[in-house]
């Protein structure tokens, strides 16, 4: 039985029984989501706070080498990203606000829980050792992305629990993708 820990064909039971379980772990997902749509209002084009003197974004990465928390991260800041600035900055704009709004509907939920944690490093390898930075703010949201993935939050309240039963007839490699990533 299922309290026993026997193997269900996936998608037989729900990972969270309780609505009350289904409900909270929703919204934790959107308020995940809604953190990293807000983070992204401070993240502005073109420059991406290249100016003089720097700020947003451009002053949060020259922290991976200013205060560095890794050498080889910083070595690759000061090398790759810095000098190739803007398009590291879209690249960011562009991850952070996919982020944001795949968590918000629930859609592909597994991959942008492991995308959050992928972010939520590469943006302490930049601030941790930053002035004014607290360190476990960093690792609550390494934790809070890991269970998202655990639980599959997006199959409650999100488009992963309306449409994973149609990838899961689908014979398509999208369809057993997106099976696996939600």
């Amino acid at each position: 039985d299922y309290a026993a820990g026997t193997d269900y064909e996936a998608g037989a039971l729900p990972l969270l029984p309780s609505r009350v379980d289904q409900a909270v772990i929703a919204i934790v997902r959107v308020g995940v989501a809604l953190l990293w749509v807000q983070n992204v209002g401070w993240k502005t084009p073109p420059d991406f706070g290249q100016g003089d003197p720097p700020s947003g974004l451009y002053q949060s990465a020259s922290y991976a080498v200013s205060h560095e928390v890794f050498h080889p991260y910083a070595w690759l800041v000061d090398r790759l990203v810095l000098p190739n600035f803007m398009f590291f900055g879209w690249m960011v704009l562009l991850v952070e606000a996919s982020l944001g709004a795949f968590l918000l509907i629930g859609l592909a939920t597994r991959f942008w829980a492991l995308v959050g944690v992928a972010q939520t490093v590469v943006i302490m390898l930049s601030v941790l050792h930053a002035p004014h930075e607290w360190y476990w703010s960093y690792f609550l949201m390494v934790l809070v992305h890991l269970a998202l993935f655990a639980t599959s939050a997006g199959r409650y309240a999100g488009l992963d629990g309306l449409l994973r039963p149609a990838w899961q007839r689908s014979p398509s490699r999208r369809a057993r993708w997106l099976v696996r990533a939600s």
